[in-house]
């Protein structure tokens, strides 16, 4: 259950708030000016305020049409545990069931160790059979 001093908002979080939050939790930062683009170009944010402090996040990425990924879904490490990555996770999934078409994808990737967090909102683990296990490079 939230305490009544968290807000939330689907709107998205200051470029210094977003990438404090980044930071705090030991994900690296490009140049500021990057950080920004990358927020403007999302689809949707859900973001929780205490006391008008970022403490957690949750973003929409995508084509806006077919594809679409859960992206940065991150909670404050002394207000994890509270809930507040659900209420993030069931903004996303809200705003998505909304505009989504029927036969779009909606996918993420879990941080290692939270894979089991996403199941209880329909995500399924790729086993390499059918689909393959997926691939992503870094630049």
């Amino acid at each position: 259950m939230m305490h009544t001093n968290y807000t939330i908002k689907e709107s998205p979080p200051s470029v210094e708030d977003f990438a404090s939050l980044r930071k705090l939790i030991g994900w690296s930062n490009p140049c500021l000016s990057v950080v920004q683009k990358s927020i403007d170009a999302s689809l949707f944010w859900a973001t929780i305020y205490f006391d008008n402090n970022l403490v957690g996040c949750g973003r929409v990425i995508g084509d806006g049409a077919m594809y679409f990924y859960i992206q940065d879904v991150i909670i404050h490490p002394e207000h994890q545990n509270k809930g507040l990555g659900s209420k993030i996770m069931n903004t996303l999934i809200r705003h998505l069931e909304s505009c989504c078409a029927p036969g779009a994808t909606i996918g993420l990737l879990a941080a290692h160790g939270k894979e089991s967090f996403y199941l209880k909102f329909g995500f399924e683990p790729r086993d390499g059979e059918s689909l393959g296990l997926g691939m992503c490079r870094f630049i």
